[in-house]
């Protein structure tokens, strides 16, 4: 059976400080992503047992452990990628043009993402997402790892809102540590991420028009 794995950091745990500390990356990464990754490898294969003896009271069940852990462990992978030390500012690039068109600035994007990972109820995540619908970006608030998600909205960048994330160093002011993910984020990734996610069609026969007296793109 394919296996779930856990990537390895792609930096030291101390790259990240002041702004994360050592000590949350470690345990952030060896503690809690790779149970993640244990837990979703259980539950697939259980979930191949019950498919190969037809027990379908269980599935749904172990679909939704499935859905949990799977779902934490891709955001978690995200994570890791979208941080870099000494990285930070504003992104240039089309990726920067989206964000000023679809936000109007990186300012009120900052603000919105910002605000969507503080109000999450319970533990969850924020993301910029791109949805390949309307084309655009948007912001989205994720409960626990996958509730509450666009169908086919693209991650391309993550904040992770639950309290093991920053609760060691931040206490209880995790805006601070929302904030000082901005001296973090590895635009470079989110570029690439967003270069890939445009080329998602989900061939949709008209399902989305212009707004009333926009111009043709």
């Amino acid at each position: 059976m394919t296996r779930y794995v856990l990537p390895d950091l792609p930096y030291d745990y101390g790259a990240l400080e002041p702004h994360v500390s050592a000590e949350i990356m470690k345990l952030h990464h060896d503690q809690h992503h790779r149970t993640y990754v244990d837990k979703a490898n259980a539950a697939l294969e259980k979930l191949l047992e019950a498919q190969k003896r037809d027990n379908f009271d269980q599935i749904a069940s172990l679909e939704r452990q499935l859905a949990f852990n799977v779902s934490g462990h891709v955001l978690h992978s995200i994570f890791w990628q979208n941080l870099a030390p000494q990285a930070g500012g504003e992104p240039g690039g089309t990726l920067g043009e989206a964000i000023d068109a679809d936000f109007g600035s990186f300012h009120a994007f900052q603000s919105q993402i910002i605000g969507a990972a503080s109000t999450v109820m319970g533990s969850g995540w924020a993301a910029l997402v791109w949805d390949p619908v309307l084309r655009r970006l948007s912001t989205a608030q994720i409960h626990d790892h996958q509730g509450e998600v666009m169908q086919a909205g693209v991650p391309l960048l993550v904040i992770d809102a639950w309290e093991h994330a920053y609760y060691l160093q931040y206490k209880t002011e995790k805006g601070k540590f929302f904030q000082a993910l901005f001296n973090l984020w590895n635009w470079r990734d989110v570029q690439a991420r967003f270069e890939r996610a445009q080329q998602l069609d989900l061939n949709l026969s008209e399902a989305a028009s212009p707004a009333p007296g926009a111009m043709p793109s």
